[in-house]
């Protein structure tokens, strides 16, 4: 529980970019976030863990193994644009688990798409 909600926190972080104190999101960032976070829980998390560690209820029976997104190396292995084009195309037309299922419709949902990806790079900055 505490991992979803330090994800959340982040998550809206990112979201907002650097508000202040007294802002709050639009109902359209409200939104875009709800769909990130529903979007990660429920197609993501499964493989990739709650808080980004690869370690998903379904990874252990999975090879290749999920991506750990708290991984620093991982992380500075791979461009923004890459993991956009993993999430659309999915594992088995970039080359990694054929378990990875696309998510083509993002392309019609870029503010979604780059919500995910700021949640998946917001797992590295962890301490």
């Amino acid at each position: 529980m505490r991992s979803l909600v330090i994800i959340t926190l982040l998550t809206l972080a990112a979201l907002a970019g650097a508000c202040s104190k007294d802002s709050q999101l639009s109902p359209e960032q409200e939104s875009v976030l709800s769909q990130v976070r529903e979007m990660y829980n429920t197609k993501c998390s499964r493989c990739h863990g709650r808080n980004g560690n690869g370690r998903g209820p379904f990874s252990d029976s999975l090879l290749p193994k999920p991506h750990d997104y708290t991984d620093p190396a991982w992380q500075a292995s791979v461009t923004d644009d890459q993991i956009k084009e993993i999430i659309l195309r999915g594992g088995v037309n970039m080359g990694k688990s054929p378990a990875m299922l696309g998510s083509p419709m993002l392309k019609k949902r870029p503010e979604v798409l780059d919500g995910l990806v700021k949640l998946i790079r917001s797992f590295g900055n962890r301490p």
